[in-house]
């Protein structure tokens, strides 16, 4: 790599490696030090095809997504984690329990299957509020999701749906954070009998 291109190198992982390891961070269920081995190995691969590279932060992210990917297919060992049990009433909306929260949430994704995970982390964030309130982080359409995963647009959804239940049931207080708790509901149906006049 000559000068011109190692300066530029240089400068991307200066001005974007805090994001990316965020993002590196979610992908491995708050893994600090996996999260960083994952970013340095990405690195290490775009360093190395830095003169091809359009778009290094794409690439980039691909390739975290990607290398979290193969992680979780190797028959690694995983590790229990211990949680506490959720607090009795959900979070008050105030700034400890936003700390709070990002704990609570923390510890279920980290419950999650790498898989499921991975697709709360990608899709878009108007979609998922919509399914519940949890956050996500990466704003992809399900498309690039698909495309990024390696499987069809369907899978993404249904994998989405049974992420989304699983995080429900592992920390049902996330749902006391929506922001919007006066978003209009879907109209009730009311089958009851109707009278039919002659």
């Amino acid at each position: 790599m000559d000068a011109e291109l190692q300066e530029s190198f240089v400068e991307f992982v200066d001005s974007r490696s805090s994001a990316l390891l965020r993002t590196a961070v979610l992908l491995t269920g708050g893994d600090r030090h996996a999260a960083e081995d994952l970013l340095q190995n990405a690195l290490i691969k775009a360093a190395g095809r830095w003169q091809r590279i359009d778009e290094p932060e794409a690439y980039v992210r691909q390739v975290l997504y990607r290398q979290q990917i193969s992680r979780w297919r190797l028959k690694w060992r995983r590790r229990e984690l211990t949680v506490a049990e959720p607090p009795e009433s959900p979070f008050a909306p105030d700034a400890a329990s936003a700390a709070e929260a990002r704990l609570v949430l923390r510890a279920a994704l980290s419950r999650l299957t790498a898989r499921q995970r991975t697709v709360l982390v990608l899709l878009p964030h108007s979609r998922l509020r919509s399914s519940g309130g949890t956050p996500t982080f990466e704003d992809l359409p399900e498309a690039d999701v698909a495309r990024l995963l390696g499987c069809s647009v369907g899978t993404v959804r249904s994998t989405t749906h049974r992420s989304l239940a699983r995080l429900r049931t592992l920390a049902p207080e996330l749902a006391a954070l929506d922001p919007d708790p006066g978003r209009a509901q879907p109209p009730s149906r009311d089958y009851s009998p109707v009278e039919v006049r002659p």
